[in-house]
């Protein structure tokens, strides 16, 4: 069942997406299971969770990064825990941002989860990214203003907007779901002790994948012989780059081309790496090729919670690194990575001998499928 009140996946899509925002009382009602305060800040703690700590006293912003200490998660006053990539951690988590999987996962990014005590938040501001604000616990006072107004205040370790002018006031309860589109301005209050999840989104500077297409293309490039310039003059101006050099360089880069095939195997590999801080647990006494064939056949397999597995025809990408599926084992490649699991009937011996890698490094896991 779709988290829209009732609202269709392309109704949604088409009226509501980078447009115009959504509120939805009671969308998520399984959100309070997810995940509560002593788990929260048991990953706080944790040296491979990405934490901030945002504290305020009168006008004064203060932010710490993780992991954080215990005092800092006892204090009295007016603060906010914030921990990335909770879908990383807890299966809840995951669940809850499969609910999302109407959107495609090359857009689809994390789970965060925000711990504010009351009168905490973050201070009005607005993401460059779409957003699903899903309250799990306590009440969260969300104000937003559709204002093309964006000036930010100056010499602030947060960035706070100067002038914020909210439009529209929704108080969140526990399951209510708000979404935002990029650039809507928020600002969310605790008006008790509170969990706020928000489901984010990928939205990668065009600057960004332009570069590293063409990085990754640099190294597909295959241009031999060496430069010539046979007609070659004379000249008394050493130190000036010559008609014929432009000339010749200009033709030769203008040569660069490039496909659709190459551009989607691009996306496949950048789009599926993962972020620098995560790490991949190798199971600590792998099977071998025969026996880990056997165990998929009988219980089926799974990603890692962190695990990316995207796909274009044939073309398979997991965290980033290039599978060849085998002849005819494409489709149940791409529903490992649309469903992120396989039933054990689905796991031929030969797709388990092409997984086998993947499982040896920890992207994959021999496991039943969620229930």
């Amino acid at each position: 069942m779709l988290p829209l009140g009732g609202m269709g996946a392309a109704d949604f899509m088409a009226v509501h997406w980078q447009k115009r925002p959504l509120f939805v009382p009671g969308a998520v009602p399984e959100a309070a299971r997810v995940v509560d305060v002593e788990t929260l800040f048991d990953l706080a703690r944790h040296p491979d969770a990405q934490t901030r700590r945002i504290a305020r006293k009168a006008d004064v912003w203060t932010v710490d990064q993780g992991p954080l200490r215990p005092r800092q998660l006892a204090a009295k006053g007016v603060w906010t825990v914030l921990v990335q990539g909770l879908n990383h951690f807890l299966l809840e988590a995951d669940a809850l941002l499969r609910r999302f999987a109407f959107i495609p996962y090359t857009r689809l990014d994390d789970v965060m989860a925000s711990y504010a005590t009351r009168g905490g938040g973050v201070g009005p501001h607005f993401d460059s990214y779409d957003v699903f604000l899903i309250q799990a616990q306590g009440t969260r006072r969300w104000r937003i203003s559709g204002q093309t107004d964006r000036d930010l205040l100056p010499d602030q370790p947060l960035k706070l907007m100067a002038d914020f002018r909210a439009e529209q006031t929704f108080d969140c309860r526990p399951g209510d779901l708000l979404y935002l589109p990029p650039g809507y301005a928020h600002d969310g209050v605790a008006l008790d002790d509170c969990i706020t999840l928000s489901v984010g989104f990928r939205a990668p500077a065009r600057s960004e994948l332009a570069r590293e297409f063409l990085l990754w293309l640099a190294d597909r490039i295959d241009l031999p012989g060496l430069y010539a310039d046979p007609d070659l003059r004379a000249t008394d101006t050493p130190a000036a780059i010559d008609a014929g050099l432009l000339a010749r360089v200009g033709g030769l880069l203008s040569g660069i081309r490039w496909d659709d095939a190459q551009v989607s195997a691009f996306l496949c590999q950048y789009l599926s790496e993962p972020k620098p801080h995560v790490v991949f647990d190798p199971p600590e006494e792998p099977l071998g090729e025969a026996g880990f064939a056997r165990a998929a056949a009988r219980h089926g397999v799974a990603l890692d919670l962190q695990t990316l597995m995207l796909y274009d025809h044939a073309q398979v990408s997991c965290n980033g690194e290039a599978l060849t599926p085998p002849d005819g084992l494409a489709a149940a490649m791409h529903r490992l990575a649309d469903q992120r699991f396989l039933e054990g009937g689905d796991v031929s011996r030969a797709l388990a001998d092409c997984l086998y890698p993947i499982y040896r490094v920890g992207h994959l896991h021999v496991a039943a499928a969620p229930r």
